[in-house]
C-alpha cells in the first residue's frame, strides 16, 4: 500500500515537472497533479485490460508512446479543472514522461 502511494506521489511530481517545462500541458498544483496521476493510471489500466499488454503505456516503442499520449489527452476530458492539454502537449508529455521514467521509474517493476 505504501509503495502505491509513493508511486502516485512520484508520478504527480513528474507531471508537475512536465507541466513546468512543456507548452500545451498545464497541471493545477500538486493536488491536481495527484488526481491526474490517479486518472492516468486508471485509464492506462483499463486500456491494458481491454486491448492487451501490447498497447500498455508502459510498453516500449511507438505503440506505447501513442497510447500514453492518447491517455494523457483523454484525461483532460475527465478532469478539465485540474489538467489542460493540447494534442501537441500530450505528445510532448508522453515523450518527456517516457524519458523521465527511464531514469526515475513511476511504476514498480
Amino acid at each position: 500500500m505504501i509503495s502505491m502511494i509513493i508511486r502516485f506521489i512520484v508520478s504527480a511530481l513528474v507531471l508537475l515537472v512536465v507541466g513546468w517545462i512543456l507548452p500545451g500541458f498545464e497541471v493545477s498544483g500538486f493536488t491536481g497533479a495527484l488526481i491526474a496521476a490517479v486518472v492516468i493510471a486508471v485509464l492506462g489500466y483499463l486500456i491494458e485490460r481491454i486491448l492487451g499488454e501490447r498497447v500498455s503505456p508502459q510498453s516500449r516503442g511507438i505503440i506505447g508512446f501513442v497510447t500514453s499520449a492518447a491517455i494523457i489527452y483523454l484525461a483532460k476530458f475527465i478532469i478539465p479543472s485540474y489538467l489542460s492539454v493540447s494534442i501537441i502537449g500530450a505528445l510532448l508529455a508522453a515523450l518527456v514522461i517516457g524519458i523521465i521514467d527511464a531514469f526515475v521509474p513511476t511504476e514498480l517493476r
